[in-house]
């Protein structure tokens, strides 16, 4: 996978999870102190209100009492001289006597426990779900006079306050972990810009960009990363055009006694006739491994003039389709298909032509040397993209060497058995100077099966 989306991706994962850490812790947070701030609420207005209608109960107590012993009145009568809260009711108990301030309430209606409790004289209250609501039922006993008094008070408003306290806190919960992410997005960019920097550089470095460098940054960490970095690149950098200059200038060298000795091979091929079979024998090696040598060092050249940059784009208007067809007709007759995409027949478009035919040349005798030759061409065309392929009849590409072919002086694990020509007919540069070419459109090569898994197929892709 290309160096420039793995660090994009790496990238874009630390931010998001920056951007979810801080959400969660402050949804965790806030979610501990709503729960506490609520629970305290919850207990804090429920003991209030306990506190006030038993104080009231006591008083409305008294009353009662009063009424009884100075008016000589029934408990019924009482009742109706007591003055209740909105919402609340009274019941009397005498004996086995049960009077109420309203018939909805009755004996049945007060909580077993709250009424044993009453019976014993202790004053007590307790919460009950009374006729689908909350109540509050309080009961005080009035020993002198051998009765108990209950006062039932609704917790409606109570539950009402309370819901309004928890939608409150759902609110801002929710609220700040919207802050806390939106801060989270905002620092994440202050950390990862600098990341971010350094994963662009990297990424231009790796598509052979050598002059790609950090700026100046603020943080003096960061200041030294960034000169660390730069050093690192111009080193990189130095021995890289070193490398470049020293193949250079080797591959020049050898022109000189290449062509003497192309020469030779010539003088030695027109004399072949007299020479005893060993010594023709012998003379046609020479031939057979002068021209080899000659063509590796063209192909050096080649790459060294790309290293070094002195290869130059000469961008044409190209009618691709043509290309193609000639091209093929040239190398590989009329053993191979070629199919032209409706889009493509007819067509042209903006592309170096040396280089395409460069392009398209190297895969075909790639195929021919070690696939058994090309069986199928297809040129297709899609989003602002041109796809070349060529497919062989041999038995393809491993996986785990799919990347390795397109490197220099690689010809796989197979060299030597693939095709009838062997690994001997050439040196492991074609690959390499159809993915260099490839680069330099500003395109992308790689291989897969061939159709129905059978042989391989070498696919270009570059801008239209």
């Amino acid at each position: 996978m290309n160096i420039g989306r793995l660090l994009a991706r790496a990238r874009g994962g630390l931010r998001a999870r920056l951007i979810v850490g801080f959400a969660a812790v402050s949804v965790m947070v806030t979610a501990a102190v709503s729960t506490g701030t609520y629970l305290l609420s919850e207990r804090y207005l429920m003991r209030e209100r306990t506190e006030t209608a038993t104080r009231q109960s006591f008083v409305d107590a008294r009353l009662v009492r009063e009424v009884l012993v100075a008016e000589n009145t029934t408990p019924r009568q009482a009742l109706e001289r007591v003055e209740l809260p909105v919402g609340a009711q009274a019941l009397i108990n005498r004996g086995d006597e049960w009077f109420g301030s309203s018939v909805a309430f009755g004996e049945d209606s007060l909580p077993i426990e709250l009424r044993r409790k009453a019976r014993d004289g202790v004053a007590a209250s307790q919460r009950s779900d009374l006729l689908g609501e909350l109540r509050l039922v309080v009961a005080t006993p009035v020993p002198s006079i051998d009765l108990v008094y209950y006062e039932i008070v609704s917790l409606d408003e109570l539950e009402r306050t309370l819901a309004v306290i928890r939608s409150s806190l759902m609110v801002a919960a929710v609220g700040t972990g919207l802050a806390a992410a939106l801060v989270g997005w905002w620092a994440s960019r202050r950390i990862i810009r600098p990341v971010a920097e350094v994963s662009a550089a990297s990424a231009r470095i790796a598509g052979g960009d050598l002059t790609a460098r950090l700026g100046r940054q603020r943080d003096a960490q960061l200041q030294r990363v960034s000169r660390s970095f730069n050093a690192m690149a111009d080193a990189l950098q130095r021995r890289i055009d070193r490398d470049a200059r020293f193949a250079s200038d080797v591959s020049h060298e050898l022109r000189s006694p290449l062509t003497t000795l192309a020469t030779a091979a010539d003088v030695l091929a027109g004399e072949r006739e007299s020479m005893t079979p060993r010594a023709a024998e012998a003379a046609d090696l020479i031939a057979t491994e002068t021209t080899r040598f000659r063509r590796v060092l063209e192909e050096l050249l080649e790459l060294g003039r790309a290293d070094a940059g002195a290869d130059l784009l000469e961008i044409e208007d190209v009618p691709l389709g043509e290309l193609v067809l000639a091209i093929v007709g040239s190398i590989s007759g009329g053993d191979c298909v070629v199919e032209l995409a409706p889009n493509v027949a007819g067509t042209r478009i903006a592309t170096d032509r040396r280089r395409v035919t460069r392009i398209l040349t190297n895969l075909l005798e790639n195929a021919r040397t070690y696939g058994l030759g090309a069986s199928l061409v297809t040129v297709d065309r899609d989003l602002g993209v041109v796809r070349i392929s060529v497919e062989d009849k041999g038995p393809g590409v491993p996986i785990d060497q799919r990347d390795a072919v397109f490197e220099r002086f690689s010809r796989g694990a197979t060299a030597g058995r693939r095709g009838s020509e062997g690994s001997a007919s050439g040196a492991g540069l074609g690959l390499a100077i159809v993915a260099e070419h490839a680069r330099s459109l500003g395109g992308r090569v790689w291989v897969e099966d061939g159709a129905g898994g059978v042989g391989a197929r070498f696919v270009v892709e570059i801008p239209a």
